[in-house]
């Protein structure tokens, strides 16, 4: 903008100057020629005072009057006969002999354009004028003649004046200009300025306070224009945050493609469901990008049929295969104008997963429910049907009778305590156990059953190892497992329950020579009902839902547990119990 004001100064002062200068020369051109034709006029008058007086007056007797006269009028004067003869001469006023102003003479006389007066202009810088006297005898020219330093020094003076008046005009002319240039443009600076700060984002400039007269309007729309927009700027910028936060946390993989089809939007958890990048797929071909054909196709479908559309799809995604609940609409602007598409992924993986548990938990509850219910029930008709007058029959159907309703009695037993440990309000109560003791009390419920099948039953934990939880629940932990150990090992096997601290932990490891679980049935074995040896586990009393009830108990404790297990050899059942704080 300085550079525009002094441009705007620049031109501006050209033009004056060029005026002042024009007028000038037009002043100047005006006076030269006014002083030249009244100094023509004062030597024509002179002339024929001269012609008039030798008309009257013999020569001869006016001579001294002559070079009176000459001085007089600062003129030379000259006095030729008819024959051109000169007659009479005052002598030099100017700095030319004399043989030049005969000469000079001569061939203004040979030209003889005037009829009875003449002017002959500037020659040599001495002004001729010649007048024909006379008549007959007595005609002759009489010739004056003058310098040009006065209308030199006239010339001088005037050129002076116009000088000093015009250039003092000029300075007064620039410094109005300077001020007018700047009362006006200096608000416009500024507003141009904060315009170009508004361009760039910057919507906190605003034009300083100040006097600025007719200017005083631009720059308050200018200051109410940055407000308004500062202020659309920042209820944006909250709503783009608030937005840009709904986005980012809903719980749902967000999806949203342009009208050209590039993908311009993936939120976090799509990036978590499909573990893409974006810079792996942003601004590039849904096509191209998508690793799964189903959401290509579905995509193609809405942009083909601009409707909305749901699907459900089972995608495989690395080694897991997840389910979703795929919905899509396509985006329609003002106008009818194309958008794009959204496509929004709801994994409802884990509602299918609760679905088979329960659908799970509903037949093994059934199944296991129908073996004891249909034994005993089976064996009370025999018993009706006339075996109890069988002393002998009588006492083994009430045997299994009895037995069959135990196990009923444990099963609805566990699934309540499973029930209750899965409640969401269910609490331990804490306090510092001591391993080796607990340990010691849940081998000793084994001790006799262990002997009959002459399996040796080992315990070592280091004295002063304490862990931080529900002594009742953690034997209920201890006693779950060691019951599946002797359960599986076989006779003269070896069960061991041994406890160790490391850095940040405490582990108690249930280890058996049993059967082994095969690797692919590891990850089930803690579901309900499941069961390694289902014939092996039914005959042993077992109802399945042991190892749940000890995944649930060890999460409650905050730890964790894993399985090492090899098939024929064993298997070592590990317990990380978090560290207590000292």
């Amino acid at each position: 903008m300085n550079s525009f004001r002094t441009r705007l100064l620049f031109w501006l002062v050209t033009l004056i100057a060029t005026v002042l200068i024009a007028l000038g020369l037009l002043l100047g051109q005006l006076l030269k020629d006014f002083y030249a034709e009244t100094m023509n006029k004062r030597m024509e008058k002179e002339a024929k005072a001269l012609a008039i007086l030798l008309e009257n007056e013999p020569l001869e007797q006016i001579r001294s009057d002559l070079r009176e006269m000459g001085d007089e009028l600062s003129s030379r004067v000259t006095v030729l006969d008819k024959e051109e003869r000169m007659q009479f001469d005052s002598g030099r006023v100017a700095a030319i002999s004399d043989e030049d102003h005969e000469r000079i003479v001569r061939a203004i006389l040979r030209k003889k354009q005037f009829p009875r007066f003449s002017v002959i202009e500037k020659t040599n810088d001495v002004y001729y004028y010649i007048a024909p006297y006379g008549r007959g005898e007595r005609s002759g020219y009489v010739i004056l003649s003058t310098p040009t330093s006065s209308l030199k020094k006239v010339n001088e003076q005037i050129w002076g004046v116009l000088t000093s008046s015009l250039g003092m005009a000029l300075v007064v002319i620039i410094a109005l200009g300077w001020k007018i240039a700047n009362q006006y443009m200096r608000p416009i600076e500024e507003a141009t300025k904060v315009a170009f700060e508004l361009e760039k984002g910057n919507y906190a400039a605003r034009v300083p306070d100040g006097e600025y007269n007719e200017a005083g309007m631009l720059v308050r729309s200018i200051n109410r224009l940055a407000r308004h927009l500062q202020e659309m700027s920042r209820a944006r910028e909250i709503q783009t945050d608030r937005l840009h936060t709904l986005i980012e946390n809903v719980g749902s993989g967000l999806l949203f493609i342009d009208h050209r089809g590039h993908v311009h939007l993936i939120n976090r958890a799509f990036q978590t469901q499909f573990h893409i990048e974006p810079s792996d797929c942003l601004y590039r071909p849904y096509a191209d990008v998508l690793p799964h054909r189903e959401v290509v196709r579905f995509i193609d479908d809405i942009f083909i049929t601009e409707t909305t559309m749901r699907r459900h799809m089972r995608l495989t995604i690395g080694i897991e295969r997840r389910h979703f609940d795929v919905y899509g609409a396509p985006i329609i602007g003002t106008n009818a104008e194309w958008k794009g598409i959204v496509v929004v992924f709801h994994d409802i993986t884990e509602l299918k997963r609760l679905e088979q548990i329960r659908k799970d938990f509903v037949a093994n509850v059934s199944h296991e429910l129908k073996t004891p219910v249909t034994s005993i029930k089976g064996f009370a008709e025999t018993l009706l049907d006339g075996a109890m007058k069988d002393d002998e029959a009588l006492e083994h159907f009430l045997t299994i009778i009895l037995k069959e309703s135990e196990r009923l009695q444990t099963l609805v037993e566990e699934l309540l305590d499973l029930s209750k440990i899965e409640q969401h309000g269910f609490q331990l109560q804490l306090s510092d156990v001591d391993a080796a003791q607990v340990i010691a009390e849940a081998a000793a419920v084994f001790r006799q059953k262990a002997s009959e099948k002459q399996i040796d039953l080992h315990i070592a934990s280091p004295p002063g190892l304490v862990i931080r939880g529900d002594a009742n629940r953690l034997k209920q932990i201890l006693l779950n497992l060691l019951a599946n150990a002797i359960a599986y090992t076989p006779e003269r096997g070896r069960v061991a329950v041994e406890a160790e601290e490391t850095e940040r932990e405490v582990l108690i490891h249930v280890k058996d020579t049993g059967i082994g679980i095969e690797e692919k049935e590891i990850p089930r074995i803690f579901e309900r009902f499941y069961r390694v040896d289902k014939a092996r586990s039914r005959d042993s009393g077992g109802t399945g839902l042991g190892l749940a009830i000890v995944k649930h108990l060890v999460e409650a404790h905050h730890g964790y547990i894993t399985v090492a297990s090899e098939v024929g050899r064993g298997t070592v059942f590990t317990i990380h119990f978090p560290k207590p704080e000292r």
